[in-house]
């Protein structure tokens, strides 16, 4: 029996994962600990009311445009809540299909311009589009 014949093997190295495995789920458990959820019912708005809804495409037809201060133009020309109502109604009788294109500054009330989407929904003017950049 001679020792020269047995060779003598090595252990390969291990890497051990389980501890890296149990810092990984704390890390994970720490985060949703601290993590604060926030929700839209936590924000204080009053949002405008409308009375209507409804969406459609915009043909070119009728264009209403509101500024920053909320006066009213109708195809350009200007026009009262009251103008704009009896307006409407013309042309509803007209074509009940009409597009109506909503144009507003970016600093115009968010009021104003639901109270012209809601006016155009009343006289049965369902296809209104809004304008952006």
């Amino acid at each position: 029996m001679s020792r020269g014949l047995y060779i003598k093997r090595r252990k390969r190295p291990e890497m051990n994962l389980v501890p890296l495995i149990d810092v990984l789920v704390m890390l994970i458990f720490f985060a949703f600990v601290t993590m604060q959820f926030r929700t839209a019912t936590m924000l204080n708005l009053t949002l405008p009311k409308v009375e209507t809804a409804g969406k459609g495409e915009f043909k070119g037809a009728v264009t209403i445009s509101i500024d920053k201060e909320g006066a009213m133009t109708f195809n350009g020309k200007p026009a009262t809540i009251a103008q704009m109502d009896k307006l409407l109604e013309a042309v509803k009788g007209i074509d009940k299909d009409t597009s109506v294109l909503l144009r507003s500054d970016e600093n115009t009330p968010l009021k104003n311009v639901t109270e012209a989407m809601d006016l155009c929904r009343k006289r049965g003017l369902n296809k209104i589009r809004l304008q952006s950049r």
